[in-house]
């Protein structure tokens, strides 16, 4: 678990729960999903404590639950975000349940994209944060919290967050920020099988990875849309807050309302992106049939044009080979070269005439 206690330009990590409230801050606490459960009740005291409310039963299911889509819900004490994150990482076990990720077999990329959900209670005064076990996407955020209070390592643009919306708000823009980060990897993987499945010379077998790439698409895409769904809800929420009480909360209430909408356009490039790597998988999985199509075409073409060739000398063949006494050069001892003569006419023209009709010509690779 890690505490922040924000005061102006001041952040400063804490040891311990505060007992009573930040006057001119707020609190940020950050624990995983066991550590939350464990210590649930000294949780719900601190924030009766801070903030005069605890969460209600329902919202505390919603913040355990591992396998929770992306929703905004709210009471007139707080607003409560399940957001399921899309980062490199390893799932968070679920007792029971079974990985899929272990039969995966596409591309790895594919297969290390988390989608564990991350929930935020936020108060007045204090943002309470359920990560999934060792998440990355905390840790990262905290270091660059603190790194804005220094003059020496603080980075350019950086700016301490006023209120616990804007560092949920924050928190989020780097979770769907750490996704966009994934897409060159992900567009150079796909790729290649793309390039693999319109290769004339080699055969395609690795139908069971694609199959998962394009389940594993298709789950990422139903993920950004309820994630979309969740910030547009929150968004409305926001627009039905009282009005500010001077032009500096105006300020910040406009600001929140700007980083919002921020990170709604990053999650629809999100959706958009996703959209077009299935559809440009779909294409070249219809190119690859399409190819094998006009393989199998051009094969049969000359099997047939081969057939039509020696049906003649089947027929001649046939002829001389029936019992018959009066065959003409039959008893000939110049009859057999006539025979093999007029065979060896008849397949050199037809075999020309196939030529220039295009039935025999190699077709471009």
């Amino acid at each position: 678990m890690r505490i922040f206690t924000i005061v102006g330009t001041s952040v400063v990590e804490a040891t311990a729960l505060p007992t009573a409230p930040v006057p001119g801050g707020f609190v940020w606490i950050a624990c995983a999903r066991g550590e939350f459960e464990t210590q649930l009740a000294h949780l719900q005291t601190t924030l009766q404590q801070l903030c005069g409310h605890t969460l209600v039963d329902l919202h505390v299911s919603d913040l355990l639950n591992a396998h929770l889509p992306s929703h905004y819900d709210y009471t007139s004490q707080y607003d409560l975000l399940v957001f399921r994150r899309l980062a490199a990482g390893q799932p968070e076990p679920v007792p029971g349940a079974l990985t899929p990720h272990s039969k995966h077999s596409g591309p790895p990329i594919l297969r290390r994209i988390d989608t564990n959900p991350v929930g935020f209670a936020v108060f007045d005064q204090v943002l309470l944060t359920v990560h999934p076990t060792d998440c990355a996407v905390r840790d990262s955020y905290a270091d660059k919290l603190l790194a804005a209070t220094s003059n020496e390592l603080r980075p350019s643009g950086a700016r301490v967050p006023t209120s616990p919306a804007d560092v949920m708000l924050r928190i989020i823009n780097l979770m769907v920020d750490g996704y966009l980060d994934l897409r060159r990897e992900l567009t150079r993987q796909l790729d290649h099988w793309q390039t693999a499945l319109l290769q004339p010379g080699t055969r395609f077998s690795n139908w069971a990875a694609l199959l998962d790439a394009r389940l594993t698409l298709h789950q990422l895409d139903d993920v950004c849309e309820e994630q979309r769904s969740a910030i547009q809800d929150w968004i409305e929420a926001v627009k039905t807050w009282p009005e500010a009480d001077g032009p500096a909360d105006a300020r910040e209430r406009e600001l929140l309302q700007v980083r919002s909408r921020d990170v709604l356009e990053h999650i629809e490039r999100v959706v958009r992106h996703v959209q077009r790597l299935e559809q440009s998988v779909e294409t070249a999985v219809q190119m690859h049939f399409s190819v094998q199509g006009n393989r199998a075409n051009d094969i049969m073409l000359t099997l047939t044009v081969l057939t039509a060739i020696f049906l003649p000398l089947n027929l001649i063949a046939g002829i001389f080979g029936m019992n018959f006494e009066a065959i003409p050069l039959i008893h000939q001892r110049s009859g057999f070269w006539w025979a093999m003569g007029s065979m060896a006419v008849i397949a050199v023209g037809m075999g020309l005439l196939f030529w220039r009709k295009q039935y025999l010509k190699r077709t471009g690779s």
